[in-house]
């Protein structure tokens, strides 16, 4: 039975931390130049509505490196829901590939890509959730932590799609997630209650960024607008005055608090180029780490291992 990988929830708390152990060992065997391809004489096709320089470079490299081979078709190869119909295009597509990864907008078009696709399809982003940003994200507070117990995740910026993950998140493994916005700027209900339902971790909608802060191990932010949203850019910067990530905020943190951003940065907007600089920054690893994680992803949906 196929497996699709459009959610975290989409596996269980024991995948997570299997998939979190197949990447160490893939990045390990990389670091070594050890000759791995498990991914010989397979086929990636990678479908962007939205494009991205990390994601194509992620897992294009990654599919390669692993011996696989990645074909990139951009919004002017494929007008997803516009040219032509999605379900279309997912029984055209599966028929040439082992698998699919796409980048949308629209997450409704991830949804019907995966019910009318044969093979496998991974969600690379949509405009409601960003699944293997987060599992990076994790892996690369693993990294540096050495475990993942009693962890405070702070939030600070618009209520968006990776926030929208992190919840998905929190109902696979415990941890308190606060997520600090402005009042207009919340992220999805629904899936807000999905987490406070599941009883796993606890969850907090904050509009006050300094005491959110307190006692975070882990400090995250992204772009005030992101892809879509830059007409309103002008609008969200009143609204996000006080809503930069700057040394304040991260002295409030606990000590040896980490600093994540998915990438790419506004710096100067919502942080400040000292903690992008600063000590507590790991968002090079954390880039990085999207290759070794979706390299693992790509391994368990694809049951190579």
């Amino acid at each position: 039975m196929k497996r699709d990988f459009l959610h975290i929830t989409d596996v269980s708390a024991d995948e997570i931390s299997e998939i979190l152990q197949i990447a160490k060992e893939v990045k390990a065997k990389l670091k070594s130049g050890e000759m791995y391809t498990p991914f010989r004489g397979c086929s990636m096709a990678m479908i962007f509505a939205k494009p991205s320089a990390r994601t194509r470079l992620s897992f294009e490299t990654g599919f390669f490196r692993l011996g696989g081979h990645a074909i990139y078709l951009g919004p002017a190869d494929i007008d997803i829901g516009k040219r032509e119909a999605v379900k279309d295009i997912a029984r055209v597509v599966s028929r040439y590939n082992d698998i699919i990864m796409a980048r949308l907008f629209n997450h409704a078009h991830i949804l019907e890509l995966a019910e009318y696709a044969d093979v496998p399809v991974i969600n690379a982003l949509t405009d409601y959730n960003h699944p293997c940003q987060i599992m990076a994200d994790i892996f690369t507070v693993q990294e540096h932590r050495g475990h993942l117990k009693d962890l405070k995740i702070v939030y600070i910026g618009d209520g968006n799609n990776i926030v929208n993950s992190w919840l998905r998140l929190a109902q696979r493994i415990p941890l308190h997630f606060v997520c600090a916005c402005p009042e207009n700027y919340t992220p999805d209900e629904a899936t807000v209650a999905a987490a406070r339902k599941a009883g796993l971790s606890r969850i907090d909608i904050s509009h006050d960024p300094m005491a959110a802060a307190k006692n975070a191990h882990v400090i995250y932010t992204d772009v005030w607008a992101s892809m879509g949203q830059k007409h309103e850019k002008e609008e969200r910067m009143k609204h996000f005055q006080g809503f930069q990530v700057n040394d304040a905020i991260m002295a409030a943190a606990a000590e040896e608090a980490l600093f994540l951003h998915c990438l790419p940065a506004e710096r100067g907007l919502e942080v400040t180029d000292s903690v992008i600089e600063g000590k507590g920054s790991v968002v090079f690893d954390e880039a990085e780490n999207r290759m070794h994680v979706q390299n693992a992803l790509l391994l368990k949906i694809m049951g190579v291992v």
